[in-house]
């Protein structure tokens, strides 16, 4: 309750000092896992995540068609075509993220979730192909 003038201020009851500890506990609990530097560590697996991975994928494409001499279109060049779509979603949230926008965190997320499943995806459809690139091949 307010202090009326004139009144003696009472003192923070039990309830208030277990919150205002509570508060101090977790408040220096924040600064320890911040000391740690996650969001750091986060960036810079991401940026290497999203490098290796759009490296890989045109890889892929340019060792396929110097082997065969064209692409071959179907789920495995779509899931990776959408692998790179969605990594660069991604990291084109990041500004507006570091600036508190909460709609590009939840569309970070959301792109880096769905990656997942196009990853599962990327791999289910590659390992037939993997299989039949070993058989065609002749070992020395």
């Amino acid at each position: 309750p307010p202090v009326v003038e004139g009144e003696a201020a009472s003192a923070p009851s039990a309830a208030t000092m277990a919150i205002e500890a509570d508060i101090k506990a977790l408040q220096q609990e924040r600064k320890e896992l911040a000391a740690a530097g996650p969001r750091d560590q986060h960036f810079s697996q991401g940026a290497l995540l999203a490098f290796m991975g759009t490296a890989i994928a045109i890889e892929g494409c340019l060792n396929t068609y110097s082997r065969a001499g064209k692409l071959f279109p179907g789920p495995h060049l779509y899931a990776g075509a959408g692998l790179v779509v969605l990594w660069g979603l991604a990291v084109s949230t990041v500004p507006a993220m570091q600036k508190g926008n909460d709609t590009a965190r939840i569309v970070h997320i959301g792109a880096n979730v769905s990656t997942l499943g196009l990853f599962a995806w990327q791999v289910t459809t590659g390992i037939p192909i993997l299989l039949k690139v070993i058989e065609k091949t002749s070992w020395p």
